[in-house]
């Protein structure tokens, strides 16, 4: 029977301390090696994913972004030539310079750049009518673009747009619906702020149908539940067949701003007509 000495009890001791202290040394480098497995192969998956994506994104993107027509490609050319300064790259609008185009739709591009509105040369309170810039083919191309890039109200196919329409019962609509700002004669008149209604000669059936369903400038809109596409097609048959056609059997028209003016010239004219007479007898006898 063997019995241990004080030094082998030492021994055994240095031996048990030296292990425990290389235990304790392994298990955080085990903890270690095990988290930088699971960082190596998080980082592998998201390489991995990351490479599906850029595989197969671009195609999904092509499929979601819309063709545009062989006009409207025209019209994005246009566009990028004239309006993207103030409307932005993708017709979002630009602070302070042009607002959105989303939305407003074929209608409102068409309005506004075949009456000469749009370009604008500089801010104004209004945009006034001018020769425009664009011709009907280019104008129709870079409203076709805006109407397939955000949608918005379009205007119905054809020139005459009046076809149809009765000018009598579209007088009766002009008179509750537009003589306030444009005159019983369509001559227009002064609004608030420098702004004004303007004169509704000369204008295409297209404008008017226009004008009246996307409301520009300080203009309500007259959408199809306010006026249906047969009450503006009486409307315009008015405005065409009634106020824009030479139709004073009193010679003279003095400008159609109406009774109180006619009355101011014929008593001005006349007055002045029966001094001249008067002085004219007195000077004979």
């Amino acid at each position: 029977m063997t019995s241990d000495t004080p030094a082998d009890r030492r021994g055994n001791r240095y031996r048990g301390l030296l292990s425990r202290l290389r235990s304790g040394r392994s298990a955080p480098r085990s903890r270690f090696r095990r988290r930088l497995g699971t960082t190596a192969r998080l980082l592998a998956a998201l390489f991995l994913a990351g490479g599906v994506y850029t595989v197969f994104a671009p195609g999904l993107n092509a499929q979601d972004t819309p063709q545009l027509s062989a006009a409207a490609q025209e019209g994005k050319q246009l566009y990028d030539q004239s309006c993207i300064t103030c409307h932005g790259r993708n017709a979002q609008g630009v602070e302070g310079r042009g607002p959105s185009l989303i939305g407003v739709g074929a209608a409102s591009v068409e309005f506004q750049v075949s009456t000469g509105r749009m370009p604008m040369a500089r801010q104004e309170a209004q945009a006034e009518r001018k020769p425009p810039v664009f011709n009907e083919t280019e104008t129709r191309q870079l409203a076709q673009y805006i109407q397939e890039l955000g949608g918005g109200p379009e205007l119905p196919e054809g020139e005459n747009l009046r076809e149809g329409g009765d000018p009598a019962r579209g007088g009766q609509l002009y008179r509750l619906n537009c003589s306030s700002c444009h005159a019983f004669g369509g001559s227009g008149g002064a609004l608030s702020s420098g702004k004004f209604a303007p004169s509704l000669r000369p204008v295409t059936d297209r404008q008017l149908y226009a004008a009246m369903l996307t409301g520009p400038q300080n203009m309500p809109v007259f959408g199809d539940n306010q006026l249906t596409p047969e009450q503006k097609r009486d409307i315009i048959a008015f405005v065409q067949e009634t106020l824009n056609r030479s139709n004073d059997p009193g010679g003279f028209n003095l400008g159609r701003y109406g009774p109180s003016t006619e009355g101011v010239v014929i008593f001005v004219v006349g007055i002045s007509a029966l001094v001249f007479a008067s002085l004219w007898i007195a000077g004979k006898s």
